[in-house]
């Protein structure tokens, strides 16, 4: 699953993307709206966290350009603004829930849920499955198909489940990439390679399958022998 975060606060940014990669997700994040809003062109996000208080475009003419232009993509508003004119203007504007800082880090990760489930889209609560290995997101927690339970790393969780969500189609090593670490950091070129060699290790050989010069694949659950 993948965030866009636009938050200009280096303390608060490096926080909440250390939380947020600690429960796998891939985080893209910027500190001005206009990135922010270019980045959405060429990106599919499950949810933005937006700050309100931004320098030049603020929060919540980030908002009005975004529903614009007619880009539904859930927007949580993380803040310090707590005035109640605040929190009706980021609504008002098409915000679909309203955190105040200082916060909790496990109520964002409820709200991120909660916002997910009313857009169709809580993933976190999926448990994916192709017959050969199940994955429980929301518990980090692997099993093969005998029942028997695999401990994953958080960077091989995410990588088999980015696999997972579309399988039967071609990953390639750039978008397993933006998938696992987001874009914006620097990757080692064989990350990837190794990732997926510690998964196979875990889950087996043919759990993931190489397709040479294009990417990985995981097979559907319904791929006959």
């Amino acid at each position: 699953m993948r965030i866009l975060l636009v938050e200009d606060d280096l303390m608060v940014g490096a926080a909440l993307v250390g939380r947020l990669e600690d429960d796998a997700y891939a985080v893209d994040w910027v500190r001005r709206a206009q990135p922010g809003l270019e980045s959405m062109l060429t990106h599919a996000y499950d949810v933005v966290l937006l700050d309100l208080g931004l320098p030049g475009l603020d929060g919540a003419g980030f908002l009005a350009k975004l529903r614009g232009r007619g880009d539904d993509t859930p927007v949580l508003v993380v803040t310090a603004r707590s005035e109640v004119e605040s929190r009706i203007t980021g609504l008002d504007l098409g915000a679909d829930d309203y955190l105040v800082k200082p916060f909790e880090a496990d109520e964002l990760m409820a709200r991120i849920r909660a916002v997910l489930r009313r857009r169709g889209a809580d993933h976190m609560d999926a448990v994916l499955s192709n017959g050969q290995v199940s994955l429980d997101v929301a518990s980090h927690r692997a099993w093969l198909a005998d029942g028997e339970e695999v401990a994953l790393s958080r960077r091989e969780f995410a990588v088999i489940r980015a696999l997972m969500t579309r399988p039967g189609i071609i990953l390639s090593r750039e978008e397993l990439e933006h998938r696992v670490y987001g874009w914006g950091n620097e990757v080692e070129s064989n990350a990837i390679d190794y990732l997926i060699h510690r998964v196979r290790a875990k889950l087996g050989a043919d759990a993931v399958r190489n397709v040479r010069g294009v990417g990985w694949t995981v097979t559907r659950e319904d791929r006959k022998p």
